[in-house]
């Protein structure tokens, strides 16, 4: 491919993930805030991606009992459906389940219809299996599309991103790491992004962070919980699903 083909490509992908460009911008968190996860200023989102899995999140679920905290877990269609007990059982623990996607595929390189099948999916089998409506939605890699976004809404999802992360999906990271990134960012009023699985084993010291996190939430007299209580618009809890009912389309 041609230096020149190559930028068509490049710019035809931001265009194609509009949404997400504009939400990770140096004007997103005022342009679109709700999108950027940037909610009340004395509260911060605490959110997961990537689960659930059977060794990993049973550990989150753990230590955020310990912490007296709750957050917003977004999982992975396939995922759940090796593991679907475990998406009710993080449902039960009082925490918000949301839609990450059915596989863990950038929409800057899915067609529309793709797209649209990829979130209908994930929705069910996310929905089916924790027993609730998820109501919120956030694409991997942050990567969120028009059509991605129109799919969300069409079965009740509002997407969501975050204002800061950890990178903590690295082999490298380490505790310390992690939170000097998280620190990094905005965290008053703001969404932070973190994984309860990572296929290096990094979850560990995603796991091992979350007390010194609460530490630094203290220092600066912030407090941390799902997204449905981030004040964001249109913002709510997960909904029951009702007993054999079909998700809304």
């Amino acid at each position: 491919m041609s230096t020149a083909t190559q930028k068509i490509v490049d710019r035809a992908l931001v265009v194609h993930t509009v949404p997400s460009t504009l939400a990770f911008s140096p004007i997103g968190r005022y342009v679109s805030p709700a999108l950027a996860g940037v909610g009340k200023r004395g509260h911060v989102a605490l959110t997961f991606d990537d689960g659930p899995d059977p060794v990993s999140t049973p550990e989150f679920l753990r230590v955020l009992d310990e912490l007296g905290w709750h957050a917003t877990f977004f999982m992975l269609g396939d995922m759940v459906r090796a593991a679907p007990g475990l998406a009710a059982e993080v449902a039960a623990a009082g925490h918000e389940v949301g839609v990450h996607a059915d596989v863990h595929r950038s929409q800057k390189r899915m067609s529309p219809r793709a797209i649209r099948d990829d979130v209908a999916r994930a929705y069910d089998a996310v929905s089916e299996a924790s027993g609730v409506r998820p109501v919120w939605y956030r694409p991997p890699h942050g990567a969120l599309s028009l059509e991605g976004k129109r799919a969300a809404r069409k079965v009740g999802m509002k997407a969501v991103l975050w204002t800061t992360w950890g990178r903590d999906w690295r082999a490298e990271a380490t505790p310390a790491s992690i939170i000097a990134d998280l620190a990094a960012g905005r965290l008053a009023g703001g969404t932070l992004l973190l994984h309860d699985y990572a296929a290096s084993g990094s979850w560990r010291a995603t796991v091992a962070a979350l007390p010194r996190l609460a530490e630094l939430l203290d220092r600066r007299h912030l407090a941390a919980g799902p997204l449905g209580e981030h004040g964001l618009p249109a913002g709510r809890r997960n909904a029951r699903r009702p007993p054999g009912g079909r998700p809304p389309r």
